[in-house]
C-alpha cells in the first residue's frame, strides 16, 4: 500500500521572519519589550543559519544547525537564561513554519523546550466583561456589529482568528452553536449563549446585508470585506480603553476570560478542554491555577480569618 501524501507545503523562500513577528503580536498578544527580544533572537539567528551554516531555505534547517546556532551563541558568552530564551524563539518559529506549512516537520520537536515566562493568563472579571459589552452603540451600525463580535467572542471562547474566519454557514443559531476551524483545520463545535445570538441576529438583519457582503464572512466591514485579525484587535483594546480597563489587553483576553468564568462556576476541566479546542489537556491546567488564586483572593477578602 502507497503512503498516502503529506499535505502540500509552501515554495521556500528567502527567510522572512516580519510574518512570524506579526503572528506573536496579533495571536499571541505579546508586549512590546517581548516581541523586541524575540526580534533579537530571530536576527542572531538568521545571521547563523546565513552567514555560517550558508542556509538560506526553511527546508534545510536540521537538528544540528539549530545546536550549533546554540553553540556558537554560548561561545559569544551569553548566558544559560538569555540561550533558554533562544531556543524557546527558535522552537516557536519553527512551530510557525509547520502551521503555515512552509515546512512539514518541526526539526525543533526534539529538543526540550525551557520552561521560561510561565505567565498566568491575564483575564477579566465578570464586571468587567459586562463594562466592555456595554460600550458598543446598540443604535449605529457599526456598535451593532461590534457588540455581535464580542457578544459571540466572550460566549464561545474562540480565538480572535477564528472568529475573523466565521462563515455563514457556521452558525446555526436555532441549535445554539458555532461550527470554529480551529489549528491545523480541525473543527469542534461551540454552544454560543442567548445574549450574544440575539446580538449576532440583530447584525445579520440589521446590518450585514445593508453592506452588501462580498464574503461568506459573518463579520464584515462597510465595503462588504471579513474583518482582518488585528482590527478585531484593535476593536477590543478601543473598547477596553472605553470601558476604563487598565488591565493589558491581548487578542487572547476574551478567551482566557470565557476558560477562567467557566471553571470559577463550576465546569469541568475536561468540558473546557474541549470548547476551547485543546489537544492536551495540560494546556487548559493553567486556567486552574487562575481559578485557585481568584479563590484565595474571595477567602482572604470575606472570610472574618482571611
Amino acid at each position: 500500500m502507497k503512503k498516502p501524501a503529506k499535505s502540500p507545503t509552501k515554495s521556500t523562500a528567502p527567510f522572512q521572519f516580519s510574518d512570524f513577528l506579526e503572528y506573536l503580536s496579533v495571536e499571541k498578544g505579546l508586549s512590546k519589550n517581548t516581541l523586541e527580544a524575540y526580534g533579537q533572537d530571530l536576527a542572531a539567528y538568521r545571521v547563523y543559519l546565513e552567514a555560517t551554516a550558508k542556509i538560506k531555505d526553511f527546508g534545510l534547517i536540521r537538528r544540528n544547525h539549530i545546536l550549533g546556532f546554540l553553540g556558537a551563541e554560548k561561545k559569544r558568552g551569553l548566558s544559560g537564561t538569555s540561550l533558554a530564551r533562544r531556543l524557546v524563539t527558535v522552537k516557536l518559529f519553527h512551530r510557525f513554519l509547520v502551521r503555515e506549512r512552509y515546512v512539514r516537520d518541526d526539526v525543533t520537536s526534539v529538543l526540550e523546550s525551557p520552561k521560561l515566562w510561565k505567565k498566568l493568563p491575564q483575564f477579566l472579571t465578570g464586571r468587567e466583561m459586562e463594562a466592555i459589552l456595554k460600550v458598543p452603540s446598540p443604535y449605529k451600525p457599526n456598535g451593532i456589529r461590534d457588540r455581535a463580535l464580542l457578544e459571540c467572542l466572550y460566549a464561545t471562547g474562540t480565538r480572535v482568528s477564528e472568529i475573523a474566519g466565521l462563515k455563514i454557514h457556521d452558525l446555526d443559531l436555532d441549535s445554539a452553536f458555532i461550527k470554529c476551524q480551529g489549528k491545523g483545520g480541525k473543527e469542534r463545535i461551540v454552544p454560543i449563549g442567548r445574549k450574544a445570538r440575539e446580538a449576532v441576529r440583530k447584525y445579520l438583519d440589521k446590518v450585514r446585508e445593508k453592506w452588501n457582503p462580498r464574503t461568506a464572512h459573518v463579520f464584515i466591514g462597510k465595503q462588504g470585506k471579513g474583518l482582518s485579525r488585528q482590527f478585531i484587535w484593535q476593536l477590543i483594546k478601543r473598547y477596553a480603553r472605553l470601558a476604563g480597563i487598565q488591565k493589558p489587553i491581548t487578542p487572547h483576553t476574551f478567551r482566557h476570560s470565557f476558560a477562567t468564568h467557566l471553571l470559577e462556576h463550576g465546569a469541568d476541566l475536561r468540558i473546557v478542554q474541549e470548547l476551547l479546542g485543546h489537544a492536551d489537556i495540560s494546556t487548559t491546567q493553567i486556567y486552574t491555577h487562575v481559578s485557585r488564586d481568584r479563590l484565595k483572593q474571595v477567602h482572604a477578602a470575606y472570610h472574618p480569618r482571611g
